[in-house]
């Protein structure tokens, strides 16, 4: 090796040695992980055959949304079971998720939402969460497990079906 050579080597490794630095110098708790998580396990995992677009309406109150996925991707079926006190960490999907609440009670959070209010959903009710980014926070604030079982929609082929995310700020837990 030459001189010129050894001397850009030495230059990309000390800036290969900065960045390694920075990086583990670096917050790492940017996301918020989940807590009390007794269980997460998924059940199933298929994509669509033939091309198949999705779109949901809902009404709350006065406001609709409109969800709309072309050639939805994967589809994922999970079953989670969450302790009381316990959180899913705040996140955000892919694709729609539809959620059933077996039992318990489900305190949901909403990042945009200044007041920090909670859509309680107990034992026996259904909604969608519209994911494409929508950053959210389901809690046990019951004294039971909180059991929900989620099917998430236009998963992409990596399986990726949670996308964590930091906390907004807009609650005090």
């Amino acid at each position: 090796m030459n001189k010129l050579s050894l001397s850009c080597f030495k230059g990309w490794a000390a800036l290969a040695a900065l960045a390694t630095t920075l990086a583990s110098s670096a917050p790492v708790a940017v996301a918020t992980p989940g807590e009390g998580i007794v269980s997460a396990i998924v059940y199933a995992s298929a994509g669509f055959v033939d091309p198949t677009d999705l779109r949901f309406r809902i009404t709350k109150g006065n406001d609709r949304e409109r969800i709309t996925v072309n050639n939805a991707g994967n589809t994922v079926v999970q079953q989670v079971i969450i302790a009381p006190a316990g959180h899913t960490g705040w996140h955000s999907h892919p694709g729609p998720a539809v959620v059933l609440i077996k039992s318990g009670a489900m305190s949901f959070y909403d990042s945009e939402d200044p007041s920090c209010t909670a859509r309680v959903y107990s034992a026996g009710d259904a909604f969608v969460d519209s994911g494409q980014g929508h950053v959210h926070i389901a809690r046990n604030e019951g004294s039971e497990n909180l059991e929900l079982w989620v099917t998430y929609f236009d998963v992409p082929a990596d399986g990726i079906f949670r996308i964590d995310a930091a906390d907004p700020g807009n609650c005090m837990f």
